[in-house]
């Protein structure tokens, strides 16, 4: 068996794959498959009104939030989240935790002058009161490193980039009001975004946007705009179906902490042969990363890996080393795998 371990595009679930081929390459009686139907038509627009609707049960969604489903990744969104959302000469505050956050804040601050703020260890986060909004990367694919809770911020409004960890657990929306997080992780393939948004933020964002980039016209227009991405978002149904069956986003989350376990064990049992930088309260479920103890012993690693079936286990260029992405689609047979294979390992290098 082999184990795609990728921090993105990740891994999508079997059944997933199985009912997509099904479903969205057989041609009908139009001539047509399900990807090239008129996207105004009421098909299309069927399939967008589930994946709108199992997406808000799933994250019981209150009733002044709007979805969106856009084109493009969370890269469009780190200029495009100023460009809606602050009015002229207002700055928005970024909480620099780590290499996903500081490339949001910089991409922010070609559009908005931008406040770096420090996150105090406990408490209310004081943020200054003339910010648009207070910025965050809850889980740091890069880094390994998440947030244990959601912040305080105040009166200011909290916007997140949840790209890595958006449905591996019960997310508490009515905290924010801006949250953001691209396909290829959890949702389905690269090319959308979701983005969920509070309605009183829709009426900042200027008329004089060009209509695609305009949360506030994307949610009048149902998401459609312009041409969503079809492809994406039929699959994004189909994968919101998928863990709605599985149980849900607690289901997930179970399933994400013992997955997690597994590996952080491998690690935490070597007795320094592997060594994870990031400290025990701040470590990610979903990305892990570490490294040997021995660094000259990584490309042994990475390759015997492969062999095995663990594939695509290089760390970030950034911090090199090791990194085992976990999201939802990958079963808990995958992560046993990797620990397995770890510890083998650990045994006929150390």
């Amino acid at each position: 068996m082999a184990w795609n371990f990728a921090a993105g595009p990740a891994r999508l679930p079997d059944m997933v794959l199985e009912r997509a081929a099904a479903e969205l390459f057989q041609r009908g009686a139009d001539g047509a498959c399900a990807i090239e139907r008129p996207f105004t038509g009421p098909g299309f627009r069927a399939v967008l009104d589930h994946a709108r609707q199992q997406l808000s049960t799933l994250l019981d969604l209150p009733g002044n939030y709007q979805i969106l489903f856009l084109a493009g990744g969370a890269m469009q969104q780190f200029s495009l989240l100023p460009m809606n959302l602050c009015a002229p000469g207002q700055p928005a505050a970024y909480a620099n935790a780590g290499y996903w956050s500081a490339r949001a804040m910089a991409e922010a601050g070609k559009q908005a002058a931008i406040v770096e703020f420090v996150p105090p260890a406990t408490g209310v986060w004081e943020v200054p009161a003339n910010c648009a909004y207070c910025h965050i990367t809850p889980n740091e694919t890069v880094d390994g490193r998440a947030y244990s809770a959601v912040p305080d911020t105040g009166p200011v409004p909290l916007a997140a980039d949840c790209t890595s960890s958006f449905l591996t657990a019960p997310l508490a929306v009515e905290k924010f009001g801006f949250i953001y997080a691209s396909a290829q992780k959890n949702i389905g393939p690269a090319g959308l975004t979701v983005a969920i948004i509070r309605d009183d933020l829709l009426e900042r964002c200027p008329a004089d946007l060009p209509a695609p980039l305009s949360y506030r016209r994307q949610a009048e227009g149902n998401s459609c705009v312009n041409t969503p991405p079809m492809f994406a978002i039929q699959m994004a149904a189909m994968v919101f179906d998928w863990i709605t069956e599985q149980g849900g986003l607690a289901a997930m989350a179970a399933a994400g902490q013992r997955k997690a376990a597994l590996v952080y064990g491998a690690i935490d049992r070597s007795d320094g042969f592997y060594q994870a930088p990031v400290a025990v309260a701040s470590r990610s479920p979903v990305n892990i990363r570490f490294h040997l103890v021995a660094p000259e012993q990584t490309e042994a690693f990475i390759t015997e890996a492969a062999i095995a079936g663990l594939h695509h286990l290089r760390g970030h260029a950034h911090f090199g080393g090791l990194r085992a992405s976990l999201y939802n689609a990958m079963p808990e047979d995958g992560a046993l795998a990797l620990a397995s294979f770890m510890t083998d390992f650990a045994r006929r290098y150390g």
